[in-house]
């Protein structure tokens, strides 16, 4: 079937892509989830900052405060399954409902003990203040739902993530115009966090209806034991990584809560609002090229290298093309989407902008790990950005406030994605990987 891109490609470019079956499906799927993400990122970036300039610094630094905390166990409903779970329907169609099935068991089970810990610490460390309790519980709720995301798996191995897109841009765009409606009713705080709950529940609805659109049922799936235990097998190593990874992903959000107070949280969440919404690319691209690298690697060891070594140049160069010019106008942007008030983040975006880098070619090089199965390293690698990442905020967030948090990411990311070089598994890879820059293929 014609993509729908493909009405406006030239003439030209046009036959040179006739008979590239495989290329095309990669094209039509990357296409799809750039529409998504280019809608969310126009539309959220800047109803986003209207919520902020609603809710000032201080409010708006609590509810991000909230979202970090419950994303902090929110990686037990994740279980490290995500890309386990694609490799595996890629490698055997004919197990597809009992991996699917295993899989929303295990991680039903994960979200159930996400939502049951972050209110049990929250408890403990807020005492009695019930604003906390309910931002932080409606947070860790929405894993629940975000349970049957194995949904988007399937799609993903079938390299039709239209439907993802599909699903999670009507629940996007339902949720974005009640955001505006309670901006302009002057709601409070904990209506925008029940707002954040709804989408997560009604893009859990419209996963099941692409589902079913697309003649399969849930009910046909079911659960194995021993393929539940498989997948736990496989992806321990990228649970740890990616608990790890949310360690110094947003235990920044909270050190500076603790450390410096909500304003500084503000402030942070305002600038790495702008700076991690490009992050969809590499995983857009990721994922879509995913199904390719596995059978390349299945192939031709020469194919596969090939192509990692041209998703390397791809990632350094889109990472520094969109930090270049956002960087020196990091003041402006930030002015111009959430006022003066906000001022204070344009230095804290210019330097966080540059962490884009590291991370970009992070999500690539997890693919070459996933491939070969050296997922342990993904866990080393992470865990000792984690820490560099805790050591700094240490030092620099008492000094720096939010700048001190942009900084300490930009190192701790970037030591931990060139931390490769240290393991002799992978250290072919991680010269390709400080040479990305220089050598397409």
């Amino acid at each position: 079937m014609e993509s729908i891109w493909y009405r406006y490609v030239p003439n030209r470019l046009r036959t040179r892509l006739s008979g590239h079956g495989s290329l095309n499906s990669i094209l039509h799927n990357m296409g799809w989830l750039f529409f998504d993400r280019f809608i969310r990122m126009g539309s959220g970036l800047f109803v986003g900052a209207w919520v902020a300039r609603y809710l000032g610094p201080e409010q708006f630094g609590l509810f991000n405060f909230s979202i970090a905390f419950a994303a902090l166990f929110g990686i037990a409903s994740t279980l490290g399954l995500d890309g386990i779970v694609v490799r595996e329907l890629v490698k055997d169609r004919s197990r597809q409902n009992e991996i699917l099935g295993s899989a929303f068991v295990l991680k039903l089970g994960g979200s159930a003990i996400t939502l049951m810990s972050a209110l049990l610490v929250t408890r403990l460390i807020q005492g009695r203040n019930p604003l906390m309790l309910w931002l932080v519980g409606l947070a860790s709720a929405a894993y629940v739902f975000q349970s049957l995301n194995v949904i988007d798996f399937y799609f993903q191995s079938e390299v039709r993530s239209k439907y993802t897109v599909y699903a999670s841009n009507a629940a996007f765009a339902l949720m974005t115009i009640l955001k505006i409606i309670l901006v302009l009713i002057r709601a409070n705080l904990l209506a925008f966090a029940w707002v954040a709950l709804g989408e997560a529940v009604l893009t859990a609805g419209f996963l099941i209806i692409a589902y079913r659109h697309n003649h399969h049922r849930i009910r046909e799936w079911r659960y194995d034991g021993e393929m539940a235990l498989e997948l736990i097998k496989e992806s321990w190593p990228l649970l740890l990584a990616s608990l790890a990874a949310m360690l110094y992903m947003r235990l920044d959000v909270v050190m500076l809560q603790e450390m410096v107070g909500g304003r500084e949280v503000g402030i942070y969440a305002a600038a790495t609002r702008i700076s991690e919404v490009w992050y969809f690319l590499p995983m857009v691209i990721v994922s879509s090229v995913s199904p390719s690298i596995i059978n390349s690697h299945a192939e031709s060891a020469s194919l596969y290298i090939r192509r990692m070594k041209r998703l390397y140049f791809l990632m350094t160069w889109l990472a520094i093309g969109l930090s270049l010019p956002i960087s020196l106008l990091s003041r402006w942007i930030v002015t111009l989407l959430y006022g003066h008030q906000f001022e204070a983040a344009g230095p804290v975006l210019a330097v966080h902008l540059w962490s884009s880098v590291a991370v970009f070619l992070g999500v690539a090089s997890s693919q070459h790990l996933l491939v070969e199965n050296l997922q342990r390293i993904s866990f080393y690698r992470t865990l000792i950005g984690a820490a560099t990442n805790i050591m700094l905020n240490l030092i620099l967030i008492p000094r720096l406030g939010a700048m001190g948090a942009a900084i300490a990411t930009l190192v701790s990311y970037s030591v931990a994605t060139f931390s490769m070089i240290c393991f002799r598994a992978a250290r072919s890879h991680a010269v390709h990987l400080f040479l990305a820059p220089f050598v397409r293929s």
